[in-house]
């Protein structure tokens, strides 16, 4: 494959093209690289990634004490340990240089954010400090100092922050930069900060050195930087000393989803096709990469020199080297469900993995062979018990696993239906794989119980017996047109044009959006209808977004979807506008009744009209086994919902904590 082909990047040679870019992990401690820096990047040099991008790496105040620093030669030392430690597996490491600009919060920096100009921020909700004239060069001494640094400290290639919205983009663009001195107005102007930062990165580390910038392809902002000034910018910046330019898609502050499950996987390909056109030097292409299949097209294609998998690598370390042994299929894909990476950083907490519990706990999350095999009963087959049987499998275990229903996956089959969800179904593919590779046997229609268990006689038992959904005591709760949200997702249903869901939290949410697409034209109607002109793109818009029923979202709190991550609650609550959901916030339904439901809002009353209505008010556990099992073997373990409702990156990570304590 060409993905795994060498590339050399002005004199260094990358063992292959993928690159894991820079990411956010808030695992520093007050600026300094640790242990559990080092063990994270280890296991993905020994799994054989091309090139590490490690950052941002703050260049000097602005920033979070639990990003990594590199503002200061006091942090050289350690640094270079972490150099070391990740070039003796033969991948290169890379330093993203990193200053924020008025994406910096002034609580956690302790000091007020700066920028070309003080424009309020949306992100952070702080307007910055302008700079002066004199300010903006000395940040361009501090790239140029931090650039020394890293080569000091061992890095084979520095990396500019220029995307994102971070401080060279806010000079780049017209919507963040309304300066009046050489570094405000015209585009040449505006483009010559991030030039100046370029300049003195190259003068620093010298003309042998790699030097790349990681570009937004395009701002997906109104009012942003026009396309044809950012290949514009693409082109000044090779002429300034750029070998490498990793284009991703626009700002934090973007109301288009970039990196979200919804997102079609290698969608923004095509802006790094447009800047790999208009320059020489080697062009990565960034989000929604993770499928290698389709990452070896786009090289073939020549749409990109190289690929940037991140989170695909904090999912599987091992992708590269499972990729080079013809191991594909075992792939722990990534499902862009952001639960455990974006959601855990906008939180400003350390970064995390639903697919894979040991990421960001590398240290204290050893898998070692069992020194007892047992004999290990599993009863239930979602997520949480299928892990739970991976993992004591993979340690030695005999493992059986009793599943009730004719397939194994539990919810993340409700949870891969509503659209833009799919990627679920990867997390079930390859739980599923893995069992049948580590040889678990595996027993569907069986219904668990104590005495069944006893005469099966385990030495440990795992009860991942999941939760049911709750009828709440409304009045009428039991007619014969009430369903609950999971008998929706489950299959095809007659359920008339009217449809009131009752709860608006993740399920609710996600169903009325399901609910909505009925009748809506598909992406390939879409593209077919465009292609040959057959509709005006209002007509088309209308056609893509407006179904044929019409769903009213009913949820007793101030906001819906309160219990969906930051990261893609915004994204879920503007596709429910899109596609036309009645969204009642603060009601709160009396009675449900044969024609319609009833619903208090601040003091009115009024009935909603629904052929069906649909609840999804919460779960509750199902654990009665459990109790009942106390005492029979030597080891009884509770886990995922049954031990209380939650999401699947809960489920995973008990499961993979309880296969790896048996």
């Amino acid at each position: 494959m060409k993905l795994l082909t060498p590339i050399t990047i002005r004199n260094t040679e990358i063992p292959n093209r993928i690159v894991m870019s820079a990411m956010h992990l808030g695992y520093a401690d007050d600026g300094y690289v640790n242990e559990r820096i080092y063990r994270f990047y280890e296991e993905r040099a020994q799994g054989g990634a091309g090139l590490i991008m490690v950052g941002g790496c703050r260049i000097d105040r602005h920033g979070y004490n639990s990003m990594i620093s590199i503002s200061d030669d006091k942090y050289i030392p350690k640094l270079r340990v972490l150099t070391s430690r990740i070039q003796r597996y033969g991948s290169k490491i890379g330093c993203q240089l990193f200053q924020a600009g008025r994406y910096s919060f002034s609580s956690l920096s302790g000091v007020q954010s700066i920028a070309p100009s003080a424009v309020y921020s949306p992100l952070t909700r702080e307007v910055p400090r302008e700079m002066s004239t004199d300010e903006v060069y000395q940040v361009i001494t501090s790239f140029g100092q931090a650039a020394r640094r890293a080569r000091e400290a061992g890095f084979d290639l520095v990396e500019v922050i220029g995307s994102a919205g971070y401080l060279v983009s806010q000079f780049l663009s017209p919507l963040t930069n309304f300066r009046t001195d050489e570094f405000g107005g015209s585009l040449e102007n505006r483009m010559r900060f991030g030039l100046e930062v370029v300049r003195e990165v190259r003068r620093q580390v010298g003309d042998d050195y790699p030097v790349g910038i990681r570009l937004a392809g395009h701002e997906l902002v109104p009012g942003g930087t026009p396309h044809e000034e950012i290949i514009a910018f693409a082109r000044e910046l090779e002429k300034a000393g750029v070998d490498l330019i990793n284009v991703t898609g626009g700002w934090h502050e973007s109301r288009v989803p970039q990196i979200t499950m919804n997102v079609p996987e290698g969608a923004f390909v095509y802006l790094a096709q447009a800047i790999k056109r208009a320059v020489n030097v080697k062009v990565v292409a960034s989000n929604r990469l993770n499928d290698v299949r389709l990452a070896e097209r786009v090289l073939l294609n020549r749409q990109a020199d190289m690929i940037s998998i991140a989170r695909g690598l904090i999912a599987d370390p091992e992708l590269p080297l499972k990729v080079r042994e013809g191991r594909i299929g075992e792939i722990r894909r990534c499902i862009a469900c952001n639960q455990g990476c974006m959601d855990h950083t906008f939180g400003m907490g350390i970064v995390e993995c639903l697919v894979n519990a040991r990421a960001g706990h590398e240290c204290e999350m050893e898998t070692v062979p069992a020194a007892t095999p047992k004999r290990v009963l599993v009863i239930g087959g979602g997520p949480a018990g299928m892990e739970a049987a991976r993992v004591a499998a993979e340690r030695g275990h005999k493992v059986s696993l009793w599943e009730k229903a004719d397939r194994l996956g539990g919810q993340l089959h409700l949870a891969a239906v509503p659209p833009g969800r799919s990627d679920f179904r990867y997390l079930i593919d390859y739980l599923v794989g893995r069992l049948q590779d580590l040889g678990v046997d595996v027993t569907l229609n069986q219904k668990a119980d104590a005495q069944k268990v006893k005469e099966f006689n385990p030495d440990a038992v795992v009860v991942a017996t999941g939760a049911v959904p709750v009828v709440p005591p409304i009045p009428g709760a039991d007619k014969p047109h009430v369903i609950q949200a999971w008998e929706v997702l489950k299959g095809d249903l007659d359920l008339g044009d009217e449809i009131a869901v009752i709860g608006g939290g993740a399920v609710g949410c996600e169903t009325a959006l399901f609910l909505a697409h009925a009748g809506t034209i598909d992406a390939n109607t879409l593209r077919f209808l465009m292609v040959h002109r057959v509709e005006d793109p209002e007509r088309l818009y209308r056609l893509s977004t407006r179904g044929i029923k019409h769903v009213t979202l009913i949820e007793q709190q101030p906001r819906a979807a309160q219990d969906v991550g930051r990261s893609t609650r915004w994204v879920l609550y503007h596709d429910l506008l899109r596609y036309g959901v009645d969204l009642r916030t603060s009601a709160r339904v009396t009675a449900i009744e044969d024609d319609g439901v009833v619903v208090e809002t601040d003091n009115t009353t009024e009935k909603i009209k629904a052929d069906t209505v649909v609840l999804a008010v919460g779960a509750r556990s199902k654990n009665d086994l459990f109790y009942q099992l106390e005492g029979t073997a030597p080891e009884v373990y509770l886990i995922g919902d049954a031990r209380e409702p939650r999401k699947a990156m809960e489920a995973i990570h008990e499961g993979f904590r309880v296969g790896n304590t048996i």
